[in-house]
């Protein structure tokens, strides 16, 4: 009888959903986040995630011809390589060249995905194993912020090399890691905090509007795609870091609400923490996972040199999932958890 069991890879799904029908949701999460991208910084932003989605979904076409796959179209059709491409793509800056996006693209589909055998295989999340990559090799390009064109008339123009043009802004994490080395000036952090929810700060393409990843975490949550777990202690465990920082010198901390609206944590939270592949299986586990990534954005922020930890939190995290699921195993349906 076990002989006619077969084992594959995550995502084991157990409710009435399929892998593609997931991955549509997933798409459909994004809409609110890219809409905002395109509306803040106007045609190149949707020009780079279409750039970006065509090079992953290409890179993953040409990895199945390599390892000769009988059709080389079929793991196209559950749709990661489009999640992986969004992702990336709402990770980057808007300035950034397009050979530089495809460049990264190719990467995560390739290395971070495909080398590990295909979807459900690989152990880090490959978009964000993309914009690491992009990140080392790239430094000045990943760290170039644009003004939203609804701050400036003039923003943007694209130039024959297919790079933005547009006077460059500080990001509001940025304006924090200032504040914590200089031990003052947090207040201009946390004037900022109702302009990351509305979006009109320098930051990532997914990152700017936090009204937007809202909308499709909460549209995630209620076609039950994902579970409340790992976003909800994602966000509880930097609130909590957040509020210790505040407390103890509010001069140099901003507010936990700033922290929650700024950067990539609410994006990390509902849509690159929460990857089915990547995370924990089990509820316990999931926590702890989200905790995890949590904590450790926020130690990358407040005590790191980078202004942001959510890409490295997720990666590291990923590195233990692993270890997370054998301490947090999986009760088969009729069996008894081990003592």
């Amino acid at each position: 009888m076990l002989s006619n069991i077969t084992v594959s890879f995550a995502p084991h799904i157990s409710k009435a959903h399929s892998t593609r029908s997931i991955m549509l949701d997933v798409i459909i999460g994004l809409i609110p986040a890219v809409g905002a991208a395109g509306y803040f910084f106007r045609s190149y932003a949707l020009i780079l995630v279409a750039t970006c989605v065509i090079s992953a979904v290409v890179t993953e076409w040409l990895c199945n011809l390599i390892r000769r796959k009988s059709n080389p179209l079929e793991s196209l059709g559950d749709f990661s390589a489009v999640i992986t491409g969004l992702i990336l793509a709402l990770s980057l800056p808007p300035a950034i060249p397009l050979w530089a996006a495809i460049t990264g693209s190719c990467f995560a589909i390739a290395v971070g995905k495909m080398v590990f055998g295909g979807l459900g295989a690989n152990i880090f999340n490959p978009a964000m194993i993309g914009r690491a990559f992009l990140t080392v090799s790239f430094g000045m390009m990943m760290t170039t912020w644009t003004v939203p064109a609804t701050m400036d008339a003039t923003m943007p123009t694209i130039s024959p090399d297919n790079t933005i043009h547009a006077r460059t802004q500080a990001t509001p994490l940025a304006w924090s890691k200032q504040a914590i080395k200089t031990q003052k000036d947090a207040k201009i952090a946390n004037d900022q905090l109702s302009a990351t929810i509305k979006g009109e700060v320098g930051g990532c393409l997914g990152e700017t509007s936090a009204i937007a990843i809202i909308i499709g975490g909460l549209y995630l949550l209620i076609r039950k795609t994902i579970t409340w777990h790992i976003p909800v202690a994602v966000l509880v465990s930097s609130f909590a870091c957040a509020a210790l920082g505040f407390l103890i010198n509010s001069n140099a901390y901003a507010c936990p609400l700033f922290h929650l609206t700024s950067g990539g944590l609410l994006l990390g939270a509902f849509f690159i923490a929460t990857d089915p592949v990547t995370a924990p299986l089990t509820r316990t586990g999931m926590l702890i996972f989200g905790a995890g990534v949590g904590v450790m954005t926020m130690l990358i922020r407040m005590v790191g040199e980078y202004p942001e930890g959510v890409m490295f939190a997720v990666l590291l995290m990923n590195s233990v999932t692993p270890l997370i699921d054998k301490l947090c195993r999986v009760i088969p349906a009729g069996g008894k958890p081990n003592v």
